[in-house]
This record gives structure tokens, sequence and C-alpha cells, in this order.
């Protein structure tokens, strides 16, 4: 018997996550939610002394992994929605390659979504304008933010994975509200 009702929490969980993640999709592409993704496989921590934002040659960057990470990202995105996407993008080159490589829109560069981490940024100021940006500007078309693990973290209290998305309810808000936690 406790067999039994074990497998049955188990399936109740399975199918009810599974809704759950196809309304937050739905949400996204009706322009109620964006998708906030944390850069492709980058390994490492942080960047290496003498960083430069304009020299990828001084950050750290993707690897083969991770390139092909944000492409099969890119496949499942066209799956899901097939017009244009809105894509923003922290300038570091691990973000913009991962965005890039999506292949779902052009990328727009955002400043709101550069790391702050070991002091490269400001964590409120940024994240008050990533609220406020998100908040005043209509979503034409689903939109994806491509950022950090700190700024995801301060958004919304989640520690992404490299990789990792998650799908927040617009407006943007501290915490976000989270309707999925989304891998591919």
């Amino acid at each position: 018997m406790k067999k039994r009702f074990c497998l049955l929490l188990f399936y109740i969980t399975t199918f009810a996550s599974a809704a759950t993640e196809q309304q937050a999709w739905q949400a996204w592409r009706e322009g109620q939610a964006v998708l906030i993704m944390r850069h492709a496989l980058a390994p490492g921590t942080g960047d290496p002394a003498g960083f430069q934002l304009q020299d990828c040659q001084t950050q750290r960057n993707l690897n083969a992994q991770g390139r092909a990470q944000a492409r099969a990202w890119g496949v499942e995105l066209q799956r899901l929605y097939s017009g244009q996407i809105q894509v923003y993008s922290s300038q570091w080159c691990r973000c913009l390659e991962t965005a890039e490589l999506l292949n779902v829109g052009n990328v727009k560069p955002l400043t709101a979504l550069n790391s702050f981490f070991a002091g490269r940024g400001d964590r409120d100021t940024q994240t008050a304008e990533l609220i406020t940006y998100f908040s005043e500007s209509p979503l034409s078309a689903p939109t994806i933010l491509v950022s950090h693990q700190v700024n995801i973290t301060a958004l919304t209290g989640i520690f992404p994975a490299s990789g990792e998305a998650i799908i927040v309810t617009l407006p943007l808000t501290v915490p976000a509200q989270v309707l999925a936690r989304v891998t591919n």
C-alpha cells in the first residue's frame, strides 16, 4: 500500500510539474514572462586578472561543451516558438556568445545584465535598472535575458547552473516570481 501511494505521489508531482512548465512557457510566448538564462558552460569562476570588457582574450569564455549547450538551447527555443525572439545579453563575451549561438534573434547588449561578481559592478543598482527596464518596456515578442549567476541569484534567489534558465513573470520584482526552472 505504501509503495502504491509513493508511486501515485510521484506521478501526480511529475504531471503537475510538467503542466506548470507548459504554463510557464505559454506565459513566455505571450510576453507575460521572460526567460533569464545563465550563460552556457565557461569553465572556472570569475575572470582572470587583467580582465577588459572589450577584449574576449582577457575573459573566461565558453568551451566547446558550452557552445554546443547554447546551440541546443537555440534549437529548443525555435521548437517552442517559431517567430522572432528578443534577446538581451550582458556585455561579457561568454554571455554574448551564448546569446548569439541561440540563433533566435538579434542580440542587444544591456549593461544591467553585466556581472557584478568581485566588485565589477553594483548589485543593487543593476538589479533596480533591470526591474525598471522590464517594467516600463512592453514586450512585443518572447524575450530572453542572458546573464550571470550573481545577477540571476540577486533577482530570484536561485543559484543556476551554467546554461540553466528560469522563467519569471512580468513585471519583474525582487524576489522575482518564478514560474519554472528549465534546463536543456
